[in-house]
């Protein structure tokens, strides 16, 4: 890395040698991908919040704020996933799994399930 390239994250960057932005590019796509999931997500839960439903103010406001945290996770996961696979790449290594997607589908699911349930 030259002693001029002030890319962040350092820790991502300073790691091995350039890939091919072919690769570098589908990367950014994931990671943009994950956040119209975390984007979709956080709108569920606010359509949610928002729409009148036959279920308990409880059961929704609960629904509603586990979209909400699932997008901020699915946001923050997004961006570590992403950073992961870039070092993972500039040091010629596996690229990283990220068990976080089945719980995001596992809740999207559950939650999925709940509302045609009690609706």
């Amino acid at each position: 890395m030259p002693e001029h390239d002030q890319r962040w994250p350092g820790w991502v960057y300073a790691a091995g040698d350039d890939p091919d932005y072919r690769f570098s590019f589908a990367n950014e796509r994931t990671f943009l991908a994950w956040i119209r999931t975390a984007l979709s997500l956080l709108a569920a839960g606010v359509a949610l919040n928002h729409i009148e439903l036959t279920i308990s103010p409880a059961v929704q406001s609960t629904l509603t704020s586990i979209l909400v945290l699932l997008g901020i996770l699915c946001a923050v996961a997004s961006w570590w996933r992403w950073a992961r696979a870039e070092r993972a790449m500039r040091r010629h290594e596996r690229l990283p799994a990220l068990p976080i997607a089945l719980l995001l589908a596992a809740a999207v699911g559950l939650i999925g399930t709940v509302v045609l349930t009690l609706a």
